[in-house]
Parts: C-alpha cells; structure tokens; sequence
C-alpha cells in the first residue's frame, strides 16, 4: 500500500507519465510483460519492413510501402494471438473465454500500437504530403528510438550498478543490431 501511494505521487509529480501508468493498473506483471514483448517484435519486424523498402524507395510506390508495413504487423501480431491461443489450448485444454481472450486481444493490440506512427507517414507519402523515401526514413528512426527507449527504460529498472547498467545496455544494443542485421539478410535481394 505505502509502494502504491508512493508510486502514485511519484506518477503525479511527473505529469503524463501518469496516465501511462493508469492503464496498467491493476493488470498483472506478466500481462504487461507480454504486452511489452508483442511491441518488440512487431517493433523490430517494423523495422525490417522500412529499411528493406528504404534501400528500394525509389523503384516503390507509396501505397505498396503501406500495404507491405500492414500487412507486416498484421501478420505478426496475428502469429502472436494464434500462437497465445494454441498455447492456452494446449495447456488448459479449452479454448480461453472472457477476461483471459480479453487479454489476449489486449496483448495483440499492443503490436498493432507499434505501427500507428509509422504507417500515419506512409499515409503521408501516399498522399504526397512527403516523399516515401523521407517517411520510411523517419519511420525507421522512430522504431529504433522507440527499440532504444524500450531497452533503456527495461535496464533503468533493474537494481545493478550503474556500471553494470551500462553493460548490460551495450548487450541489448549489440543484440538488437543483430537481430537487425538478420533481418535485413533474411529480406536481401
């Protein structure tokens, strides 16, 4: 009770941050675990998406950028709720129902929220308000803000010395170029 007022003063003090914390009140630790996890993978398969229509800007048109990048997320997130569908069916042997599918769609939804930004400047680029090449460049910068502050924010939290702090936040980086680098392989010509 004292951690939660605390917290709550701590979230009052610092404005916007609030609201943020407001939505995951109540909900469990591993709902907001899972949640998180679904944003990064449909963050780094966001990413792949815009770099490879990056390096190809110029032979695609903006409408085909969009569609690839939804369809991308779409197709991720979909992956995830089957995937958290047959996991449940296997273990609890039935199908999930109330709160527990609602969750799920929760889950799910999280991944979607990835790509809002990212496909509002594609949008753009559709409309010629920018040019694609400019949208998908300024998506890819977001995703890997967004990578950056998810892997900073995750280190912040933890109760190792700042030293190690720093350590284990150069891994995460040295990780996630990785799994980029992978991921442009797997979408190179």
């Amino acid at each position: 009770m004292e951690h939660d007022a605390a917290e709550a003063a701590d979230g009052a003090a610092r404005g916007g941050h609030r609201r943020r914390r407001d939505r995951f009140a109540g909900r469990p630790v591993e709902e907001r675990a899972e949640e998180l996890k679904e944003r990064v993978y449909a963050t780094f398969t966001g990413l792949a998406i815009v770099l490879v229509q990056l390096a190809n800007a110029e032979h695609l048109a903006a409408q085909q950028a969009t569609f690839a990048l939804l369809v991308g997320i779409v197709g991720i997130t979909a992956a995830g709720f089957v995937a958290d569908v047959v996991s449940y069916l296997a273990v609890h042997a039935g199908f999930p129902e109330g709160a527990e599918f609602r969750r799920m769609l929760r889950v799910a939804g999280e991944a979607l929220a990835s790509a809002s930004v990212p496909l509002i400047l594609l949008v753009l680029a559709w409309l010629d308000v920018i040019e694609l090449a400019t949208a998908l460049r300024a998506a890819s910068i977001l995703y890997i803000a967004t990578l950056a502050a998810i892997g900073y924010l995750a280190v912040r939290r933890t109760r190792l010395r700042w030293w190690q702090k720093g350590i284990a936040l150069a891994i995460l980086v040295g990780l996630g170029f990785a799994v980029i680098v992978l991921q442009q392989l797997a979408h190179a010509d």
